[in-house]
């Protein structure tokens, strides 16, 4: 499983189903699935709202490091 694959999942637990994620993220539940599949990575402003939807649990750092960077130390250690 991939990093990204992870986080997706990660995202998916905490809202407990990809049609609840997707209404929370604001897209369909067919995005999550070609995320989960196909993917490899998502938009910079997707990666924003996902972390949005997890209250943090998925930052934007997990799903787009090559743009935000590694997550912060604080969040890092924790």
């Amino acid at each position: 499983m991939t990093q990204f694959r992870f986080h997706i999942e990660r995202a998916i637990e905490v809202h407990g189903s990809q049609v609840k994620l997707a209404q929370a993220v604001g897209c369909s539940q067919q995005y999550i699935s070609w995320l989960l599949s196909d993917a490899k990575q998502i938009s910079v402003e997707k990666a924003v709202d996902f972390e949005r939807a997890t209250g943090g649990k998925v930052s934007r750092h997990d799903l787009r490091p090559d743009f935000f960077g590694s997550a912060p130390a604080e969040r890092a250690s924790a």
